[in-house]
C-alpha cells in the first residue's frame, strides 16, 4: 500500500506542470480587450493614463493606477481603461487606433453614430506624454474630450505647453516649488477649438498621508513633486472630471430612472 501510494503522489507531481502550462493570467486591460472581443462592440470610451518618472503602470501605490481601477469597476462595460508608462507612448497610440478603428470595421458606420470619446491623462513625464500624444491622434484625424495634465515634465524632443485642436478641453494642475515642478501655464492653439478648464496651482508644506508608501529617496528629493502625485483630494477631483466628461455609470443611471 506504501508503494502504491508514492507512485500516486509521483503521478500528480508529473501532471502538476502541464496543469500549469494550462494556466493563463491575464490582465484587467486584457480582460476588457477580451470582453470586447466577445460582445463585438468598440467601446464608447477610452480613458489612457501615463505614469510619471520611470514608474510602472502596475505600481499599485501610485494615484494613476488606483485612479484606473477605481474607475474600471465603475463603467465595467463600454469603456476602456489603460495605464502606460510614459516611454511607452508609441505603445497607447497604436491601442487607441486599434480600438477606434474597430468601429469602422466591426460596426455600421453612420454619421448618427457617436464617436468614441477619448480621455487623456498623466503625471511628470506622463503628462508630457499626454500631450505628445494628443498631437500624434491630430494627426490621425482622433479628436480626444479631454485632457489632464498634473505637475507637467517636458521631456526631451516633447512640448507640452500649447493644447492642440482636437482637444475639446484641457486642465493643467501643477506644483511650483521643489527641484521638479510643474509647467505654470498651458494654453489652446486655438481657444475656439479647444476651453482650458484652468491651471491650478497646489502648494504641499507636508507630505499627505499617502506619500509614506513611496520610496523614501523620493520623498526626500522630490517631496513635493511627489507629493501633488499621492494628494487623494486632486485625484478624487481628477476623477470628478472623468466621470463627468463620461457621464454616470449604468448602475447610477438605472438608479435615477
Amino acid at each position: 500500500m506504501h508503494n502504491l501510494l508514492n507512485v500516486w503522489h509521483s503521478i500528480r507531481l508529473l501532471r502538476l506542470p502541464a496543469l500549469l502550462l494550462c494556466v493563463t493570467f491575464v490582465t484587467p486591460a486584457q480582460q476588457q480587450n477580451s470582453l470586447a472581443a466577445a460582445n463585438n462592440y468598440p467601446p464608447r470610451a477610452i480613458v489612457i493614463g501615463f505614469m510619471g518618472g520611470k514608474a510602472s503602470p502596475d505600481d499599485a501605490i501610485r494615484n494613476e493606477r488606483i485612479m484606473s481601477d477605481r474607475l474600471r469597476v465603475l463603467y465595467p462595460r463600454g469603456v476602456y481603461f489603460e495605464v502606460f508608462e510614459n516611454r511607452r507612448l508609441e505603445a497607447a497610440h497604436q491601442k487607441i487606433l486599434q480600438l477606434v478603428g474597430a468601429r469602422s470595421s466591426g460596426l455600421s458606420t453612420t454619421s448618427a453614430q457617436p464617436k468614441t470619446e477619448i480621455i487623456l491623462y498623466g503625471h511628470s513625464w506622463g503628462a508630457s506624454a499626454v500631450v505628445t500624444l494628443a498631437n500624434e491622434l491630430q494627426q490621425d484625424g482622433v479628436p480626444i474630450a479631454l485632457t489632464i495634465q498634473v505637475d507637467s515634465i517636458e521631456k526631451k524632443n516633447q512640448h507640452d505647453a500649447v493644447i492642440p485642436t482636437n482637444v475639446a478641453r484641457a486642465v493643467n494642475f501643477y506644483q511650483p516649488d521643489g527641484i521638479l515642478h510643474g509647467r505654470a501655464e498651458i494654453r489652446a492653439a486655438d481657444p475656439a477649438s479647444t476651453q482650458i478648464l484652468g491651471n491650478f496651482r497646489f502648494s504641499y508644506t507636508d507630505l499627505p498621508a499617502e506619500c509614506s508608501l513611496y520610496p523614501w529617496y523620493e520623498r526626500k528629493f522630490i517631496k513635493t513633486h511627489i507629493a501633488i502625485e499621492c494628494d487623494p483630494v486632486l485625484w478624487k477631483r481628477i476623477e470628478a472630471l472623468i466621470r463627468d466628461s463620461l457621464g454616470a455609470p449604468a448602475t447610477e443611471s438605472a438608479t435615477l430612472r
